[in-house]
Order: structure tokens, then C-alpha cells, then sequence
């Protein structure tokens, strides 16, 4: 296996030095691109009060009816394109655009490294209950090189099916010419990035150039044994980019033009696809209705308690708490619970995808550790500061 060097997880991601929590839904400072305001709270807060108070919601489901109106097929041809996998969001804004605005939706489905039986169920259901869909399964022994070097190199095994998700959609709107790819909520804004985007409907062509696929992944990955050809089909060409500036494709995120509620669109896609829970919660997290397509999702999440000691579930709870759904001190209680649990449920799985070991796993998860967050006490590594012991 490549030598595994310690990481400098602080400078790498801008984190500040000492941990804070937000005063209103008990966010980490720590989450990259957050930002506190002086009263201590943060900007996915300040933009939850901006949905609840500012948002003049009628007035933006009428720009909504008039970019479907401007895009519809008269002749039945697909005029938009949802990226998902039969998840609960996608789910829903592809049910919401056919059904309600009228217009002819493709599902484009990258596929999730690991397929779980339940993510495979609720692709299934969704196409049953009315829909095209394009499931794109990448070069298997790619997909597994490419995640090994992911999990060492960017300490996240998830990206190859990020950008995978990111990059197929626009391949198939340029090959059926599709004016619209919609995404379900603008995460910069709903978790905590700079109020600056509060207000946009979709990514301008620099802006998604720049954010998306100014660089897909480090060559450096060549040494895994991918060539370069094979990571170019991660992201998208200079020829692809300038087609859909020239057809002019646009990305849009539905949450600008609907008050985005995750547990809302759970309960609508039962409804209206045929959407399965999870008959038991997800490893690190009290919830049993989101991200339930891949079998490697949880570690992505362990990752992210390694590197900025928070993980699945405190984002989870602090949404609940921005909903309204629960309290502070509720989510506090769940987060000291379930926050940072390890998914043991598919490890070894993980490994033999990766071809790893286990000492190996280990030695790459200390090498992302962050030693401004965590402690050394008694051969265990512990929070120097959680949560639940915030002043």
C-alpha cells in the first residue's frame, strides 16, 4: 500500500483553531466554509430565519412556473434532468416537476459504489411509480481504485460518486440536448456556507465551472494504477463544458424555489414513490431516511468526525432543530449518543472494495485525525471539547 503520510487536516480545510458551537442548533465551527456570526450563531441558522421571515415563497414558485414554462416539450421530450438514486429528495423534486409544473423529467442515476438492498428497493419503487431513469455504472475496477485513493488522499471515500453524480448528469442533457438539470437543495446555503448565496437560484456558468469541476481529482492519483483518461471521465471536458455553455443548460436548485424540509420530502415520497425507511436507524445518526443508497455513506460521515469531530448526526439534529422539529438540549443528547459511531456494519466490506486491511484502514484514519480537536486520554481518542460540555 502507498506510505501514508500525517496530514495537516487544519490548514488543508481553513479550520479555526478553537472549537465553537452555534448557540442555536449546536453546528461545530469546525465544518469547512461554516461561518459564526458575533452573537455566536451560524450562517445555516441566520439563513433558516431568512427562509421562515424574508422569503417571499409565492413569488418564488411563480419564477419556478415561469423557467418550466419557458423549457417545457410541447412533444413529450425530456426538458429536465434530476440527478438521484431513489432517495427521498430526489424522489420528490422529480415527483413535483412532473406533477405539479408539467414538465417530462430524466433520472439520471450515477451508481452508488455498494448498492444496499433497501437503496436498490427505492430506485426500483421510483421508476415504478412513473419515470424514465439512466443508471450509469462506472468501470468497476476504476470505481474501486479511485476509492481507495480518495479515502487516503482526500481522506473521503465518497467522491468518486460525487462527482460521478455531478458530471453524468450534464452528459446526458448534452446528449439529449435537456435546457434544465435540477438538484434538490443548495448545501452551501442550508448548511452553513456564506449568506452570499442566500438568494440564488442556480449556479452561474463561471461559478459552476469554478465549484464543480476546476479540478476533479489529483493526477497524483495516477500512481493508484488510473490513467489519466480514466479520471477524465469523473468530471467533464473543456469540449463538454463549452457545449453546455453553448446550449445554454442551466443548473437549478429546487430548495430556491420551495422552503426546503428534509423530513417533509420524506413523507412526500412515501407517499407519492413508493420511498422505504430503513427499518432500524443509520450507523452515527438517530435518522432512518436519508442517505440509505450505499453501503460506504458511513464513512463518509466517519471521515468527517475524524477530521472535524462532527459527524452524521450532529447535522442531522441541527437541521431537525432549525425545522422546529426538536430542542437544543434534544439534539445535544442525540449527538452525544450517536455522533462518531464507527459503521461497523459494512466494514469489511469496505476493506475487501478497497483492498485494504484493517491496520491499513486504521493507519489512514489517524493520518486525518485533526490534534486540535481531539485528545489522547487513557489510549483513547476523545474530544477535547463536545458539544455537551460547551459552556
Amino acid at each position: 500500500m502507498t506510505k501514508i503520510f500525517k496530514k495537516k487536516t487544519m490548514e488543508l480545510y481553513n479550520l479555526p483553531p478553537d472549537v465553537k458551537y452555534c448557540k442555536r442548533c449546536a453546528l461545530s465551527n469546525q465544518r469547512p466554509r461554516i461561518v459564526f456570526d458575533n452573537e455566536g450563531i451560524c450562517a445555516a441558522c441566520r439563513f433558516s430565519d431568512h427562509k421562515n421571515n424574508v422569503i417571499d415563497w409565492s413569488k418564488r414558485e411563480n419564477e419556478l412556473v415561469e423557467l418550466c414554462k419557458k423549457h417545457r416539450s410541447s412533444n413529450g421530450n425530456y426538458d429536465v434532468i434530476v440527478p438521484g438514486s431513489g432517495g427521498k429528495d430526489s424522489n420528490y423534486v422529480a415527483h413535483m416537476l412532473k406533477h405539479k409544473y408539467n414538465m417530462h423529467p430524466l433520472i439520471v442515476t450515477w451508481a452508488p459504489h455498494i448498492y444496499t438492498d433497501i437503496g436498490k428497493k427505492n430506485l426500483t419503487a421510483m421508476i415504478d411509480s412513473g419515470f424514465d431513469n439512466i443508471l450509469i455504472t462506472p468501470n468497476g475496477s476504476v470505481h474501486r481504485k479511485l476509492t481507495k485513493a480518495a479515502f487516503i488522499e482526500m481522506g473521503d471515500p465518497f467522491q468518486p460518486f460525487i462527482f460521478g453524480q455531478y458530471s453524468a448528469p450534464f452528459r446526458i442533457a448534452i446528449q439529449y440536448k435537456v435546457p434544465l438539470v435540477f438538484y434538490g437543495e443548495d448545501g452551501e446555503v442550508e448548511y452553513g456556507g456564506a449568506m452570499e448565496h442566500a438568494d440564488r437560484a442556480s449556479l452561474s456558468y463561471d461559478d459552476f465551472v469554478a465549484n464543480r469541476f476546476s479540478s476533479v481529482f489529483p493526477q497524483s492519483f495516477e500512481k493508484y494504477g488510473i490513467t489519466k483518461e480514466e479520471l477524465n471521465k469523473y468530471g467533464l471536458s473543456k469540449d463538454e463544458l463549452q457545449q453546455i455553455k453553448d446550449l445554454n443548460i442551466e443548473q437549478h436548485f429546487f430548495s430556491y424555489y420551495h422552503k426546503w424540509i428534509p423530513q417533509e420530502n420524506y413523507y412526500y415520497s412515501v407517499e407519492h414513490t413508493g420511498f422505504e425507511a430503513n427499518p432500524v436507524r443509520n450507523e452515527g445518526t438517530f435518522s432512518k431516511y436519508a442517505s440509505l443508497d450505499d453501503k460506504l455513506d458511513g464513512f463518509h460521515y466517519y471521515l468527517a468526525y475524524i477530521k472535524f469531530g462532527h459527524g452524521r448526526c450532529m447535522s442531522d439534529a441541527a437541521h431537525e432543530i432549525r425545522d422546529g422539529h426538536i430542542s437544543r438540549e434534544e439534539a445535544i443528547a442525540l449527538i452525544k449518543r450517536y455522533d462518531g459511531e464507527f459503521p461497523k456494519k459494512y466494514f469489511q466490506e469496505f476493506l475487501e472494495y478497497c483492498d485494504i486491511s484493517e491496520n491499513e484502514f486504521y493507519e489512514v484514519i489517524e493520518s486525518w485525525r485533526s490534534t486540535h480537536i481531539w485528545e489522547f486520554v487513557n489510549n483513547v481518542w476523545k474530544l477535547k471539547k463536545p458539544v455537551w460540555e460547551d459552556d
